[in-house]
């Protein structure tokens, strides 16, 4: 098995519109993070969601604010 270049690799392809709201799971593989820990950053407070009817989501700008937070954090400490 050889290791791919980067010339073979293709970026992620959208069909239709940009997602406003993303699932837990799609929030936590955008952080490469499981599912889990996803919940447990939302269940602290750390990662933003809200409930749409009975269903759990987040927003699609929260995984990159959660990040510019905690980049923020590492580069005071």
């Amino acid at each position: 098995m050889s290791i791919a270049s980067v010339e073979n690799v293709r970026p992620l392809e959208v069909a239709g519109p940009v997602p406003v709201l993303l699932t837990v799971e799609e929030a936590a593989y955008c952080l490469r993070i499981g599912r889990t820990t996803c919940f447990a950053l939302i269940r602290t407070g750390e990662l933003e969601s809200l409930m749409v009817g009975g269903l759990r989501r987040v927003p699609a700008d929260a995984p990159a604010a959660y990040l510019a937070r905690r980049r923020a954090e590492q580069r005071a400490a």
